[in-house]
Parts: structure tokens; sequence; C-alpha cells
């Protein structure tokens, strides 16, 4: 599919410098940065419904963890004696 951008000529001139540099095609650089863009903020938005959710599910059923109890099973982590996730409770 062909798209056309319309780019200001500073920065059309920033891309082709920056992909001279890398000895890519400014459309490289353009379709990676877009790429890089796309990807980064489906994982935000992800990590933003995962939260909304986990907001409705502790408001429903009040069940959490504390801070501390986080972090104190976190500190386990890469060590010999590494604990299972702690249990939520109300």
């Amino acid at each position: 599919m062909a798209t056309s951008l319309k780019i200001d000529d500073a920065l059309k001139s920033r891309i082709q410098n920056l992909a001279s540099q890398r000895r890519r095609s400014a459309h490289w650089l353009m379709l990676d940065a877009i790429q890089q863009y796309v990807e980064r903020e489906e994982a935000r938005e992800s990590f933003k419904q995962e939260a909304l959710s986990s907001w409705e599910a502790y408001q429903e059923t009040g069940r959490h963890l504390t801070g501390e109890e986080v972090r104190t099973w976190l500190n386990t982590w890469d060590s010999d004696d590494e604990k299972a996730p702690p249990e939520c409770h109300e």
C-alpha cells in the first residue's frame, strides 16, 4: 500500500542526513520509525487496558497485594530462595 506524507523541508533534510549516516534509504528509516512508534503505542495501550481491567477487578473484589508484599517477593527474584508470587487478599 502506498501512502503519501507531507514532510517539511527541515525534517526531510534531517531524515536524509540520518539515512545517509546509517547507510539506509530515507524510506527505510521512515518505515522503521513508524513501525517502532506503532509498536510502542500498542504496548502503551495494552498496558493501559490491563491497568484499567485490574482496577475494575479490584473494585469488584477488593483483592490486592500491598506494595511491601510485592517488594518482598520481588527481592527474592534471582536468588537461591526465589519465592512464588504471594496470594491476593482482601
